[in-house]
C-alpha cells in the first residue's frame, strides 16, 4: 500500500520533505515499516533526491540500513542528505529507536562526510552476503554506520503532519 502527498512532512527552511509512499512491512527483505519521502528546495516542486527510512531489523537491514538517501548530481554538496535526515529524526524517535544504521559503499567519500557530520560512528565495514548481492543490487563491501539522532542537534524543523 501508498500514498501520494504534496504538502511538505518536513522543511528546515531550506529542504522541504514530501511523504510519497508509505510501505507496509515487506516480507521478503523485512524492512519492517517504510517510508519514502521526496527532497525538494524549500517551497519548490521538483524533487533533488529522496530519503528512506526503514524500521525493521533483517540481514537486508544489516547490510541496506535504516535509512537510505540519493541527491541528485546538480544538488550535491550542500548537504541535503545531511538536512534530510535531520529532519526525520521526530519519525525515529517516534518508533522508539534510538539507533539508526546507515551504510554506504567505502568509496563514497561524500556519504561517508555526511554520516561523519550528523555524528554517526562507523561501526565496521562489512562484506555482503552472496545471497543479499545475487537477490538484490547492491555493492560487495558497506560501511556500516550507527547514528544516534537523539544525540544530535537538530537544523530548526517545522512539523507540518507525520507519517
Amino acid at each position: 500500500m501508498f500514498l501520494f502527498r504534496s504538502k511538505p512532512a518536513f522543511t528546515d527552511g531550506v529542504i522541504d520533505l514530501i511523504q510519497i509512499r508509505d510501505w507496509l512491512a515487506d516480507e521478503e527483505m523485512r524492512f519492517g515499516e517504510e517510508y519514502t519521502w521526496r527532497i525538494t528546495l524549500h517551497n519548490r516542486r521538483g524533487e533533488i533526491g529522496r530519503i528512506n527510512l526503514r524500521l525493521g531489523e533483517s540481514p537486508c537491514i544489516y547490510c541496506f540500513g535504516h535509512i537510505g538517501y540519493h541527491v541528485d548530481p546538480p544538488y550535491r554538496g550542500h548537504h541535503y542528505a545531511q538536512r534530510a535526515c535531520r529532519l526525520i529524526a521526530p519519525v525515529i524517535a517516534r518508533h522508539g529507536k534510538e539507533t539508526v544504521v546507515i551504510t554506504c559503499d567505502p568509496d563514497n567519500a561524500p556519504s561517508r562526510r555526511t554520516c561523519e557530520a550528523l555524528g554517526c560512528e562507523l561501526e565496521r565495514i562489512i562484506t555482503v552476503p552472496d545471497w543479499i548481492r545475487r537477490r538484490w543490487s547492491i555493492s560487495k563491501v558497506k560501511c556500516r554506520y550507527i547514528w544516534r539522532p537523539a544525540q544530535g542537534s537538530p537544523a530548526s524543523e517545522q512539523e507540518h503532519s507525520s507519517p
